[in-house]
């Protein structure tokens, strides 16, 4: 979603910080959630009871509403963004903000679905705390109808794939992102040192790599608040050149081409996919009950995300049209300083955010490893090797495919589409068969989601996976 992505929700005070497995970390695009250990210290605790808690919960140092909002604004804002131009471009400057707009709606829709689910289980379970999205999947089929408590574990093995392969494919997006930026500003400053895209990776791979060995999260804090300034301040900067000479909206396509659509669709699901995040956010709040109401973090975030999105995205493609590129970033002025600094900030940024996508796989993936070839002699080692394996393997599938755009659109229709849309439909229909659904409304409402995943999943997947095919021949 879903860890895009970028800025952290990191306690710089907590004494330890755990990832619930299956939960994402805020950041940008990761979309990951980092939650601070619940170990009371003298009075510095404060006790919050969430609504189907059976006893209150101790949460070191609790969130209010505008904290939440704000980790919930960083946690979904990130290179997805600077995509929208691109995906405008694939849908028309009309049809875009209408579709991006319905996209939206149903994200944040199967967003509620998902909270809903997991208080329902926390509550059938009698469990104290909400469980993680993997887990509420997981119960949903176990608690569920008979015929699906057979799947319950390969559901939540599936969820952890997903969240493995969203996660991952983020990490070979920045490659290119940061690579991309990097060589457009090193072209220009010197004309005589012009290096292939490939090298300028190879050239990222090493501190990437250096970073992804930081194997506590409490020691990224410093560069991921580094990275939350440089990408405030780039977004800020590229709306200020973007809007300079914009050409009236006539010059446009109004309706893009129907084949090109699927392409719009995985981009824009890659920028929505930030599900992963909404249960974390929510079980570290004062007040939980003012995550999910009418005019709650959750709406309230997500209409200024979906706004934020729609502008980037109109004022994008209207400025540079056909000729905008997978990050917009990347179709500013290549001579002016300010657009120079604009990559390098937002490139950097990126840069330093890379360790935090990474950890969501390690998480999911490392435990069963150390289980079926462990104990390790070295078992410090033995983790930073599987690490930079992980970091090797995102590092060739990006050699591999250096297409931004493209590959924006694959992870997003592949991963992200499933995360977002077909699970939180399929486990609400699941976990509330018993309840009565008058005229089956609910039903045709959770289908219809689905359809719109399932269609979404193989035409956005079978259009990427064609273009890039088409590229690389």
């Amino acid at each position: 979603m879903v860890l895009e992505k970028n800025e952290a929700i990191i306690d710089n005070s907590a004494l330890e910080l755990k990832l619930p497995l299956g939960d994402s970390l805020s950041n940008g695009d990761t979309k990951m959630a980092v939650v601070a250990t619940d170990i009371p210290r003298n009075n510095e605790s404060s006790m919050v009871l969430t609504p189907t808690d059976d006893h209150p919960r101790m949460v070191r140092h609790p969130t209010s509403y505008l904290e939440t909002l704000t980790h919930l604004l960083r946690g979904n804002i990130g290179s997805g963004l600077f995509a929208m131009g691109d995906a405008f471009r694939n849908a028309g400057l009309l049809l875009a903000p209408a579709v991006t707009l319905f996209l939206g709606v149903i994200c944040v829709h199967s967003q509620h679905l998902l909270l809903n689910a997991s208080r329902d289980m926390a509550a059938r379970t009698k469990k104290s705390s909400n469980p993680h999205f993997a887990e509420t999947v997981e119960l949903c089929f176990k608690t569920g109808p008979k015929a699906t408590q057979r799947y319950a574990r390969f559901a939540r093995i599936c969820v952890d794939i997903f969240l493995c392969v969203t996660q991952l494919g983020f990490c070979c997006v920045y490659f290119v992102f940061i690579a991309e930026n990097i060589k457009q500003v090193i072209d220009v400053r010197f004309p005589d040192y012009q290096l292939d895209l490939h090298l300028h990776m190879l050239f990222v791979f090493v501190p990437i790599l250096l970073s992804c060995w930081i194997r506590s999260l409490k020691y990224l804090v410093p560069l991921t608040s580094i990275a939350n300034i440089l990408m405030a301040a780039g977004i800020v900067a590229t709306l200020y050149v973007v809007v300079q000479d914009l050409p009236p909206i006539s010059s446009q396509e109004y309706v893009a081409h129907w084949s090109t659509m699927p392409l719009f669709f995985g981009t824009a699901i890659y920028a929505f996919e930030g599900i992963g995040l909404v249960l974390p956010l929510k079980e570290q709040m004062k007040r939980p009950a003012q995550f999910a109401s009418p005019l709650g973090v959750l709406n309230v975030g997500m209409v200024c995300v979906a706004a934020l999105f729609i502008t980037m995205g109109f004022l994008g493609y209207l400025r540079f049209g056909d000729k905008v590129l997978g990050s917009i970033t990347l179709s500013l002025p290549q001579d002016e300083l300010v657009s120079q600094c604009i990559k390098l900030a937002i490139a950097l940024a990126i840069l330093l955010t890379y360790a935090l996508q990474m950890y969501v796989p390690v998480s999911i993936i490392w435990p069963g490893v150390e289980k079926r070839f462990g104990p390790f002699r070295y078992p410090v080692f033995a983790e930073l090797l599987f690490r930079s394996l992980l970091v090797i393997l995102t590092f060739v599938l990006a050699e591999a495919v250096p297409e931004l755009e493209l590959v924006i659109s694959l992870v997003g229709a592949v991963s992200s589409c499933a995360l977002a849309l077909l699970f939180p439909s399929l486990i609400d229909i699941i976990s509330r068969w018993e309840e009565a659904d008058p005229w089956r409304l609910r039903l045709c409402k959770n289908s219809f989601i689905f359809v719109v995943g399932i269609v979404g999943f193989l035409t956005g997947t079978y259009a990427s996976v064609y273009s890039i095919v088409e590229k690389l021949a």
